[in-house]
């Protein structure tokens, strides 16, 4: 194994003389050699390849392949791992990392081990980024090869004492001030920039839902797991600070083993926020059974069976700690899929005005907003619906906020005033998806009605939408007997006229003959007429 340059660099020796490389320059020697020397071992065949059956499987304590971890100059910086293997024994795992690094290997009676790394870093380490890679292996096998990165830094990145509560579709992160003086909370954010944190005299505190704030899903073996961080951020006006770097990293996990869907939520109803200004507040958006907006459809029947021209009842409700509040939609609009960003979309609101006609808006609280609006889909081979709406909260009675201001055919005249009005920013929450099956018009019928709307309603061509149609029995029956009478008579026409050609055709051969004949006499009693 040879260790080859592949930028110019300077080298200086124990001697404190200096050369040169060029990268260029392939003639020169490599900077070192080492011998290498292994034998390989040819083992029976296991008899399962399953992971977790032979093969060790890693479990959740295990940090993911590529993860970047961070260790400071001067403490002890410890990696869990665990592994599993239900049919055979893990004897030991094989890690390969800096030269300092100690191993405390673990086992118990049900198949599982688990090892501990140690090391402390040194002042030489620091800005080092050390890799660190293992693997558990038996007497037959060995699991994947995992490899993480360590990075080594000063005590600028603060982990603090945090303490994380996990609930059935949110989680709540606490910060001891005390274990982090000299940091500003001013400055910090969860992943997702717009939501920030609260505090009080001894804690700093966020929560959020399992689909807001950059919360990520991780599967993790046995485990799923839900991940986020707190970090430090800069103002874009600053040239220099003095303030702590701050990454603190947390998560809930639940393990697969439970049912899941009875423990959280696996539709998107549940959305929590935490703004400094406003605390923590979060909204459920709901789909409905009925216009009593009574009966929610359950998590169970997701995707949502719907056809074309059925009503679709959907409400939005806001909670807050601040007890006065009132819910803005500012916008909604429909994709044929997750991404909010779709270029092809549909607006139901916008900038507050509602923009389908079918949209019917149902009285409710200031806290809720419940609609209804006719099901459509979207040209082309799309069978879902996802809708997105962007919300807002606002503190009532100040006519600058934007849930005063209502409607804005125009959003850039809308009046401001800094400091007068206390509204959340806006957030997008998503539902979904609508599967449609099948639909309740004929083709022939639908397909005029969408020329029809996109002519008089200025529907955009990307979106079918009709207006009611009559959906019982006896209306049903009488489309099909008008249809199967309209497909008889066309049958009738189109005999009658292949008929007639039919004649006609014969009567032209019939008349084109007889005057040919009539044409050949002649030519023939013309000669003797001339002689």
């Amino acid at each position: 194994m040879e260790d080859v340059t592949t930028k110019n660099i300077t080298m200086t020796y124990a001697d404190k003389t200096t050369a040169y490389r060029e990268a260029s320059n392939t003639k020169l020697p490599p900077l070192c050699k080492v011998k290498v020397q292994f034998s390989v071992e040819v083992t029976d065949s296991i008899p399962n390849c399953e992971l977790g059956h032979v093969q060790p499987t890693f479990l959740s304590r295990t940090p993911s392949h590529g993860d970047v971890l961070h260790a400071t100059v001067g403490q002890t910086f410890q990696l869990y791992a665990q592994a599993q293997a239900a049919h055979s024994t893990i004897q030991d795992f094989q890690v390969s990392g800096p030269h300092n690094m100690t191993k405390a290997f673990k086992d118990d009676q049900f198949g599982k081990v688990e090892v501990t790394l140690s090391w402390t870093p040194q002042q030489s380490d620091l800005y080092r980024f050390v890799p660190v890679c293992f693997t558990a292996e038996t007497n037959q096998t060995q699991s994947e090869m995992r490899c993480v990165v360590v990075m080594v830094t000063q005590s600028s990145i603060t982990q603090g004492i945090a303490r994380v509560q996990c609930e059935p579709n949110k989680m709540t992160v606490a910060l001891e001030k005390a274990s982090m003086p000299d940091i500003d909370e001013n400055f910090l954010q969860l992943r997702d920039p717009s939501c920030s944190l609260t505090s009080n005299s001894t804690h700093i505190t966020g929560v959020m839902s399992f689909t807001t704030c950059g919360t990520k899903l991780e599967d993790k073996g046995d485990f799923i797991v839900f991940e986020n961080e707190i970090n430090s951020f800069e103002l874009p006006s600053e040239v220099i600070i003095r303030r702590k770097t701050v990454k603190i990293d947390f998560s809930c996990q639940f393990p697969k083993a439970i049912d899941i869907s009875s423990y959280y939520n696996v539709h998107k109803s549940d959305y929590i926020f935490t703004e400094s200004s406003f605390g923590s507040f979060g909204y459920t958006f709901e789909i409905f059974r009925d216009g009593n907006f009574n009966k929610t459809v359950e998590a169970s029947a997701y995707p949502v069976e719907v056809k074309l021209l059925q009503t679709i009842y959907m409400g939005i409700q806001a909670t807050s700690e601040l007890p006065n509040v009132t819910l803005f939609v500012e916008s909604c609009k429909a994709t044929p899929d997750e991404n909010p960003d779709n270029a092809l979309s549909y607006d139901l609101i916008k900038n507050g005005c509602i923009r389908d006609e079918t949209l019917k808006v149902a009285k409710s609280p200031q806290t809720e907003f419940k609609f209804q609006v006719q099901a459509f889909k979207f040209t082309g081979n799309y069978d879902q619906v996802y809708i997105t709406c962007s919300v807002i909260l606002c503190e009532p009675g100040s006519p600058f906020s934007r849930c005063a201001q209502g409607c804005l055919k125009d959003p850039s005249r809308r009046r401001r005033r800094r400091g007068l009005s206390k509204e959340t920013v806006g957030h997008y929450i998503t539902q979904g998806p609508l599967q449609f099956v099948g639909q309740s018009v004929p083709k022939a019928a639908e397909d005029e009605m969408n020329v029809k709307d996109v002519m008089q309603n200025d529907v955009p061509a990307t979106v079918i939408s009709q207006p009611a149609a009559p959906d019982t029995k006896s209306s049903k029956e009488s489309w099909e007997f008008k249809q199967m009478l309209s497909s008889n008579v066309t049958t009738v026409v189109l005999g009658l006229a292949f008929l007639v050609s039919v004649l006609v055709l014969a009567v032209v051969i019939h008349r084109y003959s007889r005057k040919t004949r009539v044409e050949d006499a002649k030519a023939l009693i013309a000669p003797d007429y001339q002689n």
